[in-house]
């Protein structure tokens, strides 16, 4: 090999940890934001999105918008309604004993799959976003806390290695989104949610299938009592 051509490999191989730059769509940005003001209850349950008005809040045309609208519609937290357009999608308690039953049954099987199944890697990389969230969790930052918890969630159905289960679990989770968060509401009841999340760490950490399917049903169980008040 000549100096030359080390040299080219040496200078490549110095950039190997720079981090890649990732663009945001305009449409991403805009869904985002408008799934925010839905979870965090600036727009309220059975609000009207008045495209105007929040086109000005965000600075940007209705284009954009009404295509983060179509989103949140498939998405289950937008309903279109006749004569009245686009408005935030109100669940009743019943509703949400229905979708966290289906849930709850998605989400023990997929913990159960991820045990069997995951790399070590991949469990490492959920405890690591549990790691983070319990930093956001001392700090207070709900929403921010909040995004992890479900990316958590999110995991051990991804992990499992089942497409379908993943895609019924993305579903299912997007519905209720705005429902969980505000279970957190409480100072005492997000420390138990919390408590339960170190319960599931340490089963993940074991690949303890039952333990983790039977606090994952427990943690989704008292998902109803913690929003009962709010509903």
């Amino acid at each position: 090999m000549s100096a030359r051509t080390a040299q080219k490999l040496a200078t490549v191989a110095n950039f190997d940890d720079v981090p890649r730059i990732v663009r945001r769509t305009l449409h991403s940005e805009v869904l985002n934001q408008l799934r925010d003001m839905i979870i965090e209850g600036r727009l309220a349950p059975g609000a009207r999105i008045n495209e105007g008005q929040i086109g000005t809040i965000l600075g940007v045309s209705r284009t954009p918008l009404r295509e983060a609208i179509k989103s949140l519609t498939s998405e289950g937290l937008v309903e279109i309604v006749p004569a009245k357009g686009a408005v935030v999608r109100r669940f009743t308690e019943h509703d949400l004993v229905n979708i966290l039953q289906v849930l709850k049954a998605v989400e023990q099987l997929g913990a159960r799959l991820t045990c069997a199944n995951a790399s070590d890697q991949t469990i490492s990389d959920i405890c690591d976003i549990h790691d983070r969230m319990m930093k956001l969790y001392k700090a207070g930052k709900r929403l921010d806390y909040f995004k992890l918890n479900q990316a958590i969630h999110t995991s051990f159905v991804q992990a499992s290695g089942n497409e379908f289960l993943a895609e019924t679990h993305e579903a299912l989770q997007a519905r209720i989104k705005r429902l969980r968060y505000v279970g957190n509401s409480e100072p005492s009841k997000w420390e138990r949610a919390v408590a339960e999340h170190v319960e599931m760490i340490a089963a993940l950490k074991k690949r303890d299938a039952d333990t983790l399917a039977e606090v994952v049903g427990r943690h989704l169980d008292a998902t109803v009592t913690r929003v009962k008040d709010f509903l």
